[in-house]
């Protein structure tokens, strides 16, 4: 048993070592149109044939003299990047604008008109009609029992039942104010 880890490990190192060259030789490789020092083209064994097809590099031309030569420095109150554009002008100052000619409303004279009445906050639950075919509508405000009311009675004391309809009644205040329709289920 110790013979075969013996074994094992060193096929480990050997394949560690064979990883080590692999990885120098494919990193020290030059590229294949690379130039040695001496200007003629690396040789590879694989790609020997391309590095003798391409053609020799040759460096850009360099003006060293105008590398060189002095260059006006910018003032750091005028800096502009953009030299070619003009700086605008600033906008002109808003206008004073006179105050539109308002109309006086006009003044209506006599009484004021009446305040405007609340909506009736009744909810319409169902109606029956009896044998001798009165109706009587189901009525609620949420707060109290429902409320059974005669077509022409008075609800809670405070609203006139006009007409009783299949889905719909017309009801207002006592005085005949804010009359209007309320449908069966509608708040």
């Amino acid at each position: 048993m110790g013979s075969e880890r013996r074994k094992q490990i060193l096929l480990l190192a050997l394949a560690g070592i064979l990883v080590v060259v692999a990885g120098y030789e494919w990193w020290s490789a030059p590229s294949p149109g690379a130039t040695t020092p001496e200007g003629s083209a690396a040789s590879n064994v694989r790609g020997s044939s391309r590095a003798q097809a391409t053609p020799q590099l040759t460096a850009p031309d360099v003006h060293l003299d105008e590398l060189s030569a002095e260059h006006p420095t910018p003032d750091s109150a005028d800096r502009n990047l953009f030299r070619f554009k003009e700086r605008p002008l600033p906008p002109p100052p808003p206008r004073p604008m006179a105050p539109p000619s308002v109309a006086p409303a006009p003044v209506r004279s006599g009484p004021p008109p009446a305040p405007a009445v609340p909506p009736i906050r009744l909810k319409f639950i169902g109606y029956i009609q009896t044998e001798k075919g009165q109706k009587i509508a189901l009525l609620s405000d949420g707060l109290g029992p429902p409320e059974h009311v005669l077509e022409g009675g008075t609800a809670l004391g405070q609203y006139k039942i006009w007409r009783i309809g299949v889905e719909s009644i017309d009801i207002s205040y006592l005085d005949g104010r804010g009359r209007q329709t309320i449908r069966l289920n509608e708040q």
